[in-house]
């Protein structure tokens, strides 16, 4: 008995991982899954990103006009209010800070390793853990990995004939310049998305000539971007719950408005209707008497189905002498100008891609092999995007997702993240209860979670034919099906992750010595 113990052990030490956990991404969502992971008691963490800071999008993100498109009061972490908010919709640079904020507040810092792209990442059947390798070529192995890599880190580059040979400036929003000049300049802003609506206001006074170059509207709805008064910013640092009163306020209006419109929509129809009456509204008071502006200013696809913004400015900036819409398709970028398939150059100085983000293209990040050897692209390519109540994915052990297919309910990012960190923490807890090394999904309420899935979806704004035209991302080309959302209210999602069957999981022991086994590892 003894030398079976002895064995055990020296297993065990010799299966034993860099880390019990790692993150990656430090993003909103992986700062989230840390600061989860140390309220928990969960200690043995390491949190990759491949910047040279925190904050996900909002490190990276620098262009003119950036800012978040909810409340401030919504982006944020219920445990954690946004601190003295300047404005109901605070600038880019509050929510950096922000993001600083709650590295040093809850002591994650030390846990984040910065300049650490991943490349790839295996896993390890025989000894119950995944590998995953860095840019570097350094090897790190964990028992559990939460992936929080989040959608919009990879920009998307337009396929325009002649872009390369521009003579001006090409620059992406995601990867602004900020010693850009762009005063007295002609610009052409290419894209009509998120960002788009935000840089076209900031910087449509100081150029001298804006092109705006349009393949699909977007629905807007007026931003009602306050200055938040001292008084209103002393209270909330003097009694917290003030602001998250204020929070569950909006967090209940994003949803009444938006989420349960586009997820119910099968039943509650007049809502997207109304939606799209107030913004067609709000489109004709910001350009007044210009019939054929507003025409080609409105969405043919109904609200939902896309992306919608919340903006200020965006539509009444073509109304100056110095801005104008184009809809007529690029045909190429010559050395010096834009031209369109009617023919007209339009002479710029500098280009801006606003042309956001690969975002299910971009699920995973990098290469991920399961223990059959089997790349989780390709099974999700192949067999449809799925995940058992958006996060974990059969045939996947010990892995989690905050932001993958269906995980994301269309409200605040904070909802998702808060929901999705409490499911992966709820198993790996679990795991610990049993003494077990391997956490896998079981197929059966995978395949069955999945099935609900698709079944609620026909009810959802994204099975109309009126999506047709609408250019979005939330689509899988493939399949046809929308794993960017998931058909479900933040609410219904929360209490979900909070009531799972913890069974719905498979437990499994160390292997024993000498077992051997299949292995995923990367070699």
């Amino acid at each position: 008995m003894t030398g079976r113990a002895e064995d055990r052990g020296t297993a065990a030490r010799a299966s034993r991982p860099d880390h019990e956990v790692l993150v990656i991404g430090a993003g909103f969502a992986g700062i989230g899954a840390a600061i989860g992971l140390r309220r928990a008691g969960i200690d043995d963490f390491l949190v990759l990103d491949e910047q040279d800071g925190a904050g996900g999008t909002w490190h990276a993100n620098r262009y003119p006009g950036i800012a978040v498109d909810i409340t401030g009061f919504s982006y944020s972490y219920t445990f954690e209010p946004l601190p003295s908010p300047s404005r109901l919709f605070p600038p880019g640079a509050e929510l950096k800070a922000y993001a600083d904020h709650c590295v040093d507040t809850y002591g994650i810092r030390p846990r984040i390793r910065l300049n650490a792209k991943v490349v790839r990442a295996g896993y390890d059947a025989a000894r119950h853990q995944w590998q995953v390798v860095l840019a570097d070529g350094t090897a790190l192995t964990a028992r559990f990995v939460i992936c929080a890599t989040g959608w919009l880190t990879r920009p998307k580059s337009p396929a325009l004939d002649g872009l390369e040979d521009f003579r001006g400036e090409v620059v992406h929003t995601a990867a602004w310049d900020p010693s850009l000049k762009l005063a007295g300049r002609r610009v052409a802003v290419i894209g009509t998305g998120a960002s788009a609506v935000q840089v076209v206001p900031a910087i449509a006074p100081e150029v001298a000539r804006l092109d705006v170059y349009q393949r699909t509207p977007i629905w807007i709805f007026p931003k009602p971007d306050l200055a938040l008064p001292e008084t209103a910013r002393r209270l909330f640092a003097a009694a917290p719950w003030t602001q998250r009163a204020v929070k569950a306020l909006t967090d209940a209006v994003t949803e009444g408005s938006f989420v349960i419109a586009m997820v119910h929509h099968r039943r509650f129809p007049f809502l997207v209707r109304a939606g799209e009456a107030v913004s067609r509204l709000y489109l004709r008071r910001e350009v007044r008497g210009d019939r054929d502006l507003i025409d080609r200013l409105t969405p043919a696809y109904a609200l939902g189905c896309k992306r919608p913004s919340f903006a200020r400015g965006y539509w009444r900036s073509f109304t100056r002498d110095n801005v104008g819409l184009v809809t007529d398709p690029i045909e190429r970028v010559t050395p010096t100008a834009v031209r369109t398939a009617d023919g007209t150059e339009r002479e710029t100085d500098v280009v801006v891609l606003a042309t956001g983000f690969h975002v299910l293209e971009n699920l995973p990040s990098f290469p991920m092999t399961g223990p059959d050897g089997r790349d989780l692209r390709e099974f999700w390519r192949t067999e449809r995007f799925q995940a058992y109540e958006g996060s974990s994915v059969k045939g996947f052990p010990n892995l989690w997702f905050i932001v993958g297919p269906y995980s994301f309910t269309g409200g605040s990012w904070f909802g998702a993240i808060d929901y999705q960190v409490t499911h992966a923490l709820r198993v790996i807890r679990e795991a610990r209860r049993r003494d077990a090394t391997q956490a896998v999904i079981r197929p059966e309420p995978h395949d069955r979670s999945f099935r609900a899935t698709l079944r609620r979806q026909r009810g959802t704004i994204f099975a109309s034919p009126r999506c047709r035209g609408s250019n979005s991302y939330y689509f899988d080309g493939t399949h046809g099906d929308a794993p960017a959302v998931r058909p479900a209210t933040t609410y219904e999602a929360a209490w979900r992750a909070r009531h799972f069957d913890l069974d719905d999981y498979r437990y499994d022991s160390p292997p024993p010595p000498g077992s051997g086994g299949s292995s995923g590892a990367i070699r």
